[in-house]
């Protein structure tokens, strides 16, 4: 049988995940590197190594006994744990959420974000007559596939050093105009902040600005906002698009509980803003799933509410804070210019450039993991704008930290 004839071209172009692929590869050369002490170290994967908050763990055995908790749930969320989450926005945030109206509970963000993209495109098959969602470049590497996939066009939204990470979308558009293609046929603009792979947060001058820029062009903003409790300064503490006037008219914003709690293997998160955007979300899910796990539900409403749940934020901060003097530090060492106001506040990621001897990123990064068992991920797979860089996610021990950077010295990989 011929795949060709059953998945679509889209879909049958999509190239395995980056990190997939890089598992797939240290597995493979595992046995030979820990042969010759250099057994490999994951510094490639941004989930958090640490267990989750006791009190969390301890819920969960609790509500795995009650009655019902083990049938189906709803696509929206249960209600307990849609309070949760308005509760948690008005904390965190001060921004009202109403929980019945303008909040639905999602997989993770991942599954939010692919979902609300497919239902918002309209697949086409000629490059210039599709939908085009406008997406960060570097950034996550998942978007330009969800898009593709679902039969729409990704355009890039240049981060650089250049610009602040923090591009003018009316030179974006201009740019796409030029390219060829019709401004009318932008769907979205998808935005994130704090940014991965770049480690980098926004001003709010400049989300002003792209609030503005979507609700002139009357397009919808989607903010992805994973990682806006990973933060070490509170001068730097990330804020949400809906502490703006008039935000929930074009805009709504993906939070997860994977970062922060460390609970990546349980799928949980939400989706919240725009009602009609919700609402309409939430019916298109309700013919996908059955919902979550209730008794997830219950145990992460409780944790986002608890002041163990913000402790536990705060410890993991100040470790993941301490994780990332190490390797920066080591870095400057082995020759690296990180400058004190490049270093970043947020996320649990490091975006460097790649050795001056390299013109490759991926040539990098395989010398890296072939020689010193190194695994970390060339900035190429994060968009266009990548190469020349590689991300470092500083999540497994200080010991294991300190650990890279000495067998990058000892095997000679220096800036």
């Amino acid at each position: 049988m011929k795949m060709e004839k059953i998945f679509n071209k889209d879909v049958m172009a999509i190239d395995t995940y980056i990190m997939v692929k890089l598992k797939e590869k240290t597995a493979n050369l595992k046995d030979g590197l820990t042969k010759k002490n250099r057994a490999p170290i994951a510094l490639s994967m941004g989930a958090p190594t640490s267990n989750p908050p006791q009190a969390l763990i301890d819920k969960l055995k609790e509500f795995l006994t009650e009655d019902n908790i083990h049938t189906y749930s709803v696509t929206r969320g249960e209600s307990y744990f849609r309070e949760a989450v308005s509760s948690r926005m008005k904390t965190r945030f001060g921004v009202d959420m109403d929980p019945d109206t303008e909040v639905c509970s999602i997989l993770g963000a991942k599954d939010g974000l692919a979902n609300l993209i497919r239902f918002i495109i309209d697949p086409k098959t000629e490059d210039k007559e599709k939908d085009i969602i406008l997406i960060p470049d570097p950034g996550y590497a998942s978007y330009s596939q969800m898009i593709r996939c679902s039969g729409g066009k990704d355009y890039s939204i240049p981060l650089t050093e250049e610009n602040n990470y923090q591009p003018d979308l009316n030179n974006v558009l201009e740019q796409l105009i030029e390219d060829g293609y019709d401004k009318n046929k932008i769907k979205a603009v998808i935005i994130n902040y704090p940014n991965n792979p770049l480690g980098v947060g926004a001003s709010r001058q400049y989300i002003q600005s792209v609030l503005d820029f979507c609700k002139e062009h009357d397009i919808l903003l989607i903010s992805d906002a994973a990682y806006s409790d990973l933060y070490y300064e509170e001068s730097e503490k990330p804020f949400s698009i809906f502490e703006f006037k008039g935000a929930k008219d074009i805009a709504v914003e993906l939070f997860t509980l994977s970062k922060p709690y460390a609970v990546t293997g349980w799928r949980l998160g939400w989706i919240c803003g725009n009602s009609e955007v919700v609402s309409r979300f939430a019916k298109g899910k309700s013919t996908i799933d059955n919902g979550i796990f209730k008794a997830l539900q219950k145990a992460c409403a409780y944790i986002m509410t608890s002041p163990q749940g913000d402790d536990y934020i705060k410890t993991s901060n100040i470790a993941y804070k301490r994780k990332r003097d190490i390797i920066v530090k080591g870095l400057q060492e082995l020759g690296w210019d990180i400058k004190p106001e490049n270093i970043p506040n947020t996320t649990f990621y490091l975006w460097v450039p790649i050795p001056r001897k390299y013109n490759s990123c991926v040539d990098f990064c395989n010398d890296m993991l072939e020689k010193s068992g190194i695994v970390i991920v060339p900035g190429s797979a994060f968009g266009k704008y990548g190469e020349g860089f590689f991300r470092i996610s500083y999540v497994c021990s200080d010991e294991k930290l300190q650990e890279v950077i000495d067998r990058m010295k000892a095997d000679g990989f220096r800036y």
